[in-house]
């Protein structure tokens, strides 16, 4: 399956020009099989993207982009989140703790809100997130190199805020994922790649090629 992992809708996103209605349109046209909602600091659209769902027959599971004291987190598998900033180390705990899943979302985009160098103090994390929709190919490569270093999930997302956006990167799972709790147990047994949308289809990202350079994705530019 293709799933976008990292998506913002205009209800709880502010800064997003997309409606679900419209996501799930787009998505179901290039081919993804599932959305995620990971709304600014907000899990608000839950109980309307439930009843969404099961109105278009189509899974739309909804996280969050938690702003951390270090940088952006995507989080699934919580039912609450703390109601002020903490550091990037208390939220990976809070959600692990919950028995929810975390990957940190676009470390070294130049927008001062990725976990960078962080990456190497924080403990927990499950992935990282190597392609992002808005994000030069350096800053990617560089996050892969961490996810290769760091030994977690390289992971693909859209950031869409905008229709063009939608789906432009995404993330391939072996398994099938129909329940939030099977996007959390694919999470916790790993196997998924980051992938692009490219003349009409998906095509996953070869890691090892990425990284010495010898194939180039810039989602940015797409």
């Amino acid at each position: 399956m293709f799933i976008d992992l990292h998506m913002h809708e205009m209800r709880y996103s502010k800064d997003s020009f997309l409606k679900l209605e419209e996501m799930v349109v787009i998505a179901k046209e290039k081919g993804l099989d599932a959305i995620c909602i990971t709304d600014h600091d907000s899990m608000g659209l839950k109980k309307f993207a439930q009843e969404y769902s099961k109105l278009v027959d189509f899974p739309i599971f909804v996280g969050i982009e938690f702003y951390s004291l270090q940088g952006d987190i995507i989080a699934f598998g919580i039912e609450e989140y703390p109601d002020h900033r903490v550091s990037a180390q208390e939220f990976i705990d809070y959600v692990k703790e919950r028995g929810g899943v975390c990957y940190s979302a676009h470390p070294f985009r130049n927008n001062r809100r990725g976990l960078e160098g962080h990456l190497n103090e924080v403990t927990g994390l499950d992935g990282i997130e190597v392609l992002n929709g808005s994000t030069k190919t350096d800053a990617c490569r560089t996050a892969a190199e961490y996810a290769k270093k760091l030994g977690l999930i390289p992971v693909g997302a859209s950031d869409c805020h905008v229709p063009e956006k939608v789906g432009i990167c995404a993330t391939y799972f072996p398994q099938d994922i129909r329940t939030p709790d099977d996007l959390v147990k694919a999470f916790q047994e790993g196997g998924m790649l980051p992938a692009y949308y490219l003349d009409g289809a998906y095509h996953t990202l070869d890691m090892d090629a990425f990284l010495a350079g010898e194939m180039t994705v810039d989602p940015a530019s797409m």
